[in-house]
């Protein structure tokens, strides 16, 4: 602090005038006399002249205090003569301190300092102040709970402990409520806790603090009314049947809830891999056993959320413990469902101190036909309608530990995923369904479906059992358009093959190997045609329809056989140009031959194949249809092949036949004789492989049946009516004689056996 500017001048003045008057004889005061002189005298050199906590500024014949940093006094500036005192000042309540807002201001002697506040600490003057967890070291004793607070600490009994009058913790004895262990368990208090020990036959699951429930390992057991149980399912019983009675002694091992939980999941692959749950009755011992198997294994799981996938098999189980019920939302999901409902839905009136839920699903579990008789008759008109049902999701089960599970308080939802991404249609429709134990069947009692798109479908359910979605084929009534350009065609057809037959068997001048092909094809064909026209339709007699079918599947196949050979000479014709001929066994052989035994082995494994409800042909049921689809393909991926060489072949010949041809006539003869062959080599049942395509069935539906219910007209037009030796012979018997005939027979007698001739002929008729 500086002193007061006009006070120090007054005592210079002071000490001037009494230097001025020293030549009087005398120093002034201020001044002491050395020798002859009048000299300063530094006051300051007094001890203590100002006093405590101030320092001492001499002047020219006088002095004055100033008082230490962090002290001040009234008057500032002060003399020992003037009582001057230096006092603290308190920067901390006058707000000049410098300290940040996380800390305290704390005053001192002269100065102060920042710290922080209490419960916190700060490593150094410019780091924060970090909460001190007090809960480290033990402040709150034995039976508390220290629960650390910003800055504080607050110390509560531990649970199972109550607050006494002098701030002690004292056991509560938890065995006092009668209720707290049922009446099927003896309560035995401990130190802030307690146990039920269950009576015998009874369990808790290793839930020492849970009411404890009859224990039933008789279910395990093979029901004695189920006429066959696969070994692999009395597998997983007696597996079950263990683990159950291993809870009933108290002192022995037994296998973990996780453990368990592995081996059952392991042992429904086993089961399901080898396909042996075709029939209702095993899927409801399946099914059953698997429910009672989760309520065994879901309370001895530790895990808040447990999950196990195996192949065949996927497991979520969610478990909650406590004295309370849980609240609030539960979802679990495997890769083909989502399940969501409460936790009061999954507890249900009683609550025994845990709950669980579990959701499983299976893969390569498929139902037979039979076990969607429940959904027809739930649906009066399906078995007239023909209507048939698939499994288009997997098949799951949900498990709750509330054991009333008929009637749900809460409807719950699973959004199933597709197995075939399909959307809904005039064709397909979705049915929400649960195993009906009792009929041994799917069922939509209890079931609504709320949404579906193409992959996902939203099911709600007012009870809990094994779920799956169904998906209904309604079968696409044919319209009167598609039935009259059928049956139009196929009789069209007839008089064309009759006509091919007489042709091919007495006309001379095209006899040969491709004439017999062309000859036994249309044999097939025809009978083929009158028996699909005449019997295709009889369904009413199933031994009928069997047999109906039966031929069809013979006699189609045989043309396709015939359209092979048809194949393998023209491409001995063209490519090989070989003079010899194929005989005559082996082609019948081929031709007859191996469509019998094909329709032989398929009767033989599965004769149910035979006959529909809706037509008198292969069935879809076990890929039966394959044995007709399978070397249908093989055939026309051959003749595909032969048919390319064929067209290479002849663009090659055309060009050199005659080089005087015009090019478009050359062109004519060429798109002619291509259509022909691919007439007879069945190029057009390629449209049929197109129905199985979501866009534009339709209009191949249509160019499907035009062009082969036509296909015996369009043999007839292509070898018969455009053949220069047929229509020749067709002159000759229905007009007047030609001078020529006999020559022209001659010289085309054997050209469908011979090679493509290089001469001028456009070879209209050796193809």
């Amino acid at each position: 602090m500086f002193p007061n500017m006009e006070l120090k001048w007054a005592l210079l003045l002071l000490g001037f005038f009494l230097s001025s008057s020293e030549s009087d004889g005398e120093c002034g005061i201020g001044f002491k006399k050395i020798k002859s002189s009048c000299e300063d005298e530094n006051e300051c050199e007094t001890p203590n002249r100002c006093g405590e906590n101030a320092q001492c500024v001499n002047t020219n014949g006088s002095y004055y205090c100033t008082c230490d940093e962090g002290f001040r006094s009234n008057p500032p500036n002060f003399t020992a003569a003037t009582a001057g005192q230096c006092v603290d000042i308190n920067e901390c309540t006058e707000n000049t301190h410098t300290c940040s807002t996380d800390r305290v201001c704390v005053n001192t002697i002269g100065s102060y300092i920042c710290t922080c506040p209490k419960g916190y600490r700060g490593q150094r003057l410019d780091s924060s102040c970090e909460d001190v967890d007090e809960c480290v070291s033990s402040v709150c004793g034995v039976h508390r709970r220290c629960n650390n607070t910003l800055g504080n600490v607050t110390c509560i009994c531990s649970p199972g402990f109550d607050t006494h009058e002098n701030n002690t913790c004292t056991d509560i004895d938890e065995c006092k409520d009668p209720d707290v262990c049922g009446t099927n368990a003896n309560c035995r208090n401990l130190p802030g806790s307690f146990i039920c020990e269950c009576h015998s036959g009874y369990s808790n699951y290793g839930n020492n603090q849970s009411k404890c429930t009859e224990m039933d390992c008789d279910q395990f057991k093979p029901r004695p009314d189920a006429e066959h149980t696969p070994e692999k399912l009395k597998h997983l019983m007696s597996l079950l049947k263990n683990s159950c009675e291993s809870l009933n002694d108290t002192q022995g091992e037994h296998l973990t809830g996780k453990e368990l939980l592995e081996n059952f999941c392991n042992s429904t692959d086993d089961l399901l891999s080898d396909g042996n749950i075709a029939d209702g009755e095993t899927m409801s011992q399946f099914l059953d056993t698997v429910e009672k198997g989760m309520r065994l294994i879901g309370p001895q799981l530790k895990e808040p959320v447990s999950r196990m996938e195996t192949h065949n098999t996927i497991a979520e189980v969610a478990v909650r413990r406590g004295q309370a019920p849980p609240s609030g939302r539960v979802i679990l999901s495997t890769d083909s469902a989502l399940f969501n409902t409460s936790w009061e839905t999954v507890v249900g009136k009683s609550y025994p101190g845990f709950a669980f839920v579990a959701l499983v699903s299976f893969n390569d579990m498929n139902s037979s036909s039979d076990q969607f008789h429940t959904m027809s008759r739930e649906r009066s008109d399906d078995s007239d309608r023909n209507i048939t049902y698939r499994l288009n999701s997997k098949v799951v089960t949900v498990v709750v530990s509330n054991p009333e599970t008929k009637q749900l308080s809460e409807p719950v939802t699973i959004i199933f995923t597709h197995e075939q991404e399909r959307a809904e249609s005039e064709g397909v429709a979705y049915s929400c369904v649960f195993w009906n134990e009792t009929e041994g069947a799917w069922s939509g009692l209890g079931c609504e479906r709320v949404w579906s798109n193409d992959t996902h479908t939203k099911c709600s359910y007012s009870h809990l059992s094994s779920f799956a979605l169904l998906m209904a084929l309604y079968p696409v009534q044919d319209s009167f358009e598609l039935v009259l350009i059928t049956r139009v065609g196929l009789v069209l057809s007839l008089l064309c093959l009759f006509l091919c037959i007489l042709t091919f068997r007495f006309c001379r001048s095209i006899q040969g190997t491709r004439n017999s092909i062309h000859l036994h094809l249309s044999v097939c064909l025809f009978i083929a045609d009158l028996v699909f026209l005449c019997g295709i339709s009889s369904t009413h007699n199933q031994i009928t329809c069997a047999i109906v079918a039966g031929l069809l599947h013979f006699f189609f196949l045989s043309a396709f056989c015939w359209m092979l050979l048809e194949g393998v000479q023209l491409y001995r014709m063209v490519v090989l140009v070989f003079h010899t001929t194929v005989k005559h066994l082996y082609m019948y052989a081929v031709g007859y031959g191996v469509p019998l035994v094909i329709v032989i082995i398929s009767a033989s494994t599965f004769p149910k194949g035979y006959g529909t409800d809706r037509h008198c042909w292969l069935s879809l049921d076990g890929y039966f249809i394959l044995s007709f689809f399978a070397p249908v393909c093989i055939i026309v991926l051959l003749n595909c092949f032969f048919f390319i060489i064929t067209v290479w072949k002849l663009a090659n010949k055309f060009s050199s036949l005659n080089p005087d041809l015009s090019k478009l006539k050359q062109i004519r003869s060429f798109t002619m004789t291509a259509v022909a062959q691919l007439c007879v080599l069945g190029g057009t049942w390629v449209f049929g492989f197109f129905l199985f395509q979501e866009n534009g069935t339709e209009v191949m539906l249509y160019l499907f049946t035009i062009l082969n219910s036509l296909q015996g007209a369009l043999i007839f037009i292509m070898h018969c009516l455009l053949s220069k030796p047929v229509r020749t012979e067709y002159y000759n018997l229905f007009g007047r004689p030609h001078k020529k005939k006999a020559e022209y027979r001659v010289g085309q007698s054997n050209s469908s056996q011979k090679p493509l001739r290089s001469d001028g002929s456009t070879a209209e008729s050796q193809m």
